[in-house]
C-alpha cells in the first residue's frame, strides 16, 4: 500500500475540514472533488476571476448528494482579510490554490497579478497562523526557477524571475519561510510544473496549451506553436496533483517548512506534444492532421522546464500514477465532450 492509498483510508476514517481557495478553478475543483469522494468536509473560496460556477456544477455531478452536503462555499476574494478569516474558522488543513497565474498576464498586469499572489497570499497565511490550523499548503510554481540552467530543477536551486509572476510566488515562498522562523508555523509549498487535465480552462489569452491546443484541434481551428517548437516542459497530470496536495496537507512537521516539486521527473517538446495530442485525438475518432504554426517566442518563457522528484518521493512518500501520455489519454474523453 502506498502513502497516498494509507492517508486517504486514514481520512475515510476519520474525516477532516478542509479550505481550499481557489476552488472553482482548474486545480481547486479538482481537489475538491477527490476529497468529498472520501468524505470530507470541504469549505470552498472563491471569486470566479479565473474559475467558473460550471466546474463546481460538475463536481455536483461527480460525487453523491450526502458528499456534496459536506460541501460549503464562500464567494469572497483573498485579498479581503475579513473574508479570509471568516473561510479558515475551525478548518483543519488549508490548501491555498487561489492565485492569478499566467506569465503573459503578469507582464500586461503585474499591480493585479501583485495583489492577489502577495497580499491575498499574505492574508491567507496570516489568517491560517491566527486560527492555528494543522497545515497550510500553498500553490508555488516552478516559474520560481527563473534563469537556472541546470536541469533537472531542484528545489534548492534557483536563479533570476523572468516575470511578475514568478516574482509573486517567490515572494510567497519568502514570507512562508519568515513565518515558520518568526512564529513556528511551518507551510509547505508545491512548485506546480505544467499541471493539466479535466477542468482547465481553454479560452481566453492566458489559456495553458494543452487544452488550448486540443480545443483547437477538436474545432478545426488553427494552432500557433511559440518559438521553434524544440521548447520543452515536464507536464504533470492534475492526479498527480491532487496526490501531492493531501500528502503535503498531512504531512508530518518535520516535512514542512519546505517546498516541493509537483511534476513526474520527464521532459516533452512542444512538437511532441502536438503529436501525441494528434494520436489522442485519434484515439477518439477525432482526426487532425493539420501542421501547426510557428511564431515568435514568448517574452518571459523559459526555453527548458524538468523537475526533480526525489524530494517529493523521499519525504511525502509521492508516486505520480500518470505520465504525459496516460494523462492525455485518461483526458480526452474529457476534452472532446466539453471542448468540442
Amino acid at each position: 500500500m502506498t502513502q497516498y492509498q494509507k492517508i486517504q483510508q486514514q481520512l475515510l476514517n476519520e474525516p477532516k475540514v478542509w479550505l481550499v481557495t481557489g476552488v472553482a478553478g482548474f486545480i481547486g475543483s479538482n481537489v475538491l472533488e477527490k476529497l468529498l469522494l472520501l468524505n470530507q468536509k470541504v469549505i470552498g473560496l472563491d471569486n470566479f476571476a479565473t474559475g467558473h460556477k460550471y466546474n463546481l456544477d460538475e463536481v455536483k455531478s461527480q460525487v453523491s448528494e450526502n458528499q456534496w452536503d459536506r460541501f460549503t462555499f464562500i464567494e469572497g476574494d483573498i485579498r479581503d482579510y475579513e473574508t479570509c478569516q471568516l473561510a479558515v474558522k475551525d478548518v483543519d488543513y488549508v490548501l491555498h490554490e487561489a492565485a492569478l497565474g499566467s506569465v503573459p498576464r503578469s507582464i500586461n498586469d503585474p499591480l493585479t497579478t501583485n495583489g492577489t499572489n502577495i497580499t491575498g497570499f499574505l492574508n491567507m497565511l496570516t489568517a491560517a497562523k491566527e486560527e492555528q490550523v494543522k497545515s497550510f499548503t500553498y500553490a508555488a510554481s516552478s516559474s520560481t526557477y527563473g534563469d537556472h540552467p541546470a536541469l533537472p530543477k531542484v528545489e534548492e536551486n534557483i536563479g533570476n524571475p523572468l516575470s511578475p509572476y514568478a516574482v509573486t510566488k517567490y515572494v510567497n515562498e519568502l514570507y512562508a519561510g519568515v513565518f515558520a522562523r518568526t512564529y513556528g508555523f511551518k507551510t509547505i509549498g508545491l512548485r506546480y510544473f505544467n499541471v493539466f487535465g479535466k477542468r482547465q480552462d481553454p479560452n481566453g489569452a492566458y489559456a495553458a496549451v494543452i487544452p488550448k491546443w486540443t480545443s483547437a484541434m477538436i474545432n478545426n481551428e488553427e494552432v500557433f506553436i511559440n518559438g521553434d517548437g524544440e521548447t520543452s516542459r515536464d507536464f504533470c497530470f492534475i492526479e498527480n496533483t491532487v496526490q501531492m496536495n493531501i500528502l503535503a496537507a498531512t504531512a508530518p512537521e518535520e516535512v514542512k517548512d519546505s517546498v516541493y516539486n509537483v511534476a513526474v521527473g520527464d521532459r516533452t517538446t512542444l512538437n511532441d506534444l502536438y503529436r501525441s495530442i494528434q494520436s489522442a485525438l485519434a484515439e477518439n475518432d477525432i482526426q487532425h492532421t493539420t501542421e501547426p504554426t510557428y511564431r515568435d517566442f514568448r517574452a518571459g518563457d523559459v526555453r527548458h522546464s524538468q523537475a526533480d522528484i526525489t524530494k517529493a518521493i523521499n519525504q511525502l512518500g509521492y508516486q505520480p500514477e500518470y505520465r504525459i501520455l496516460e494523462g492525455i489519454s485518461k483526458a480526452m474523453p474529457w476534452y472532446k465532450v466539453f471542448l468540442g
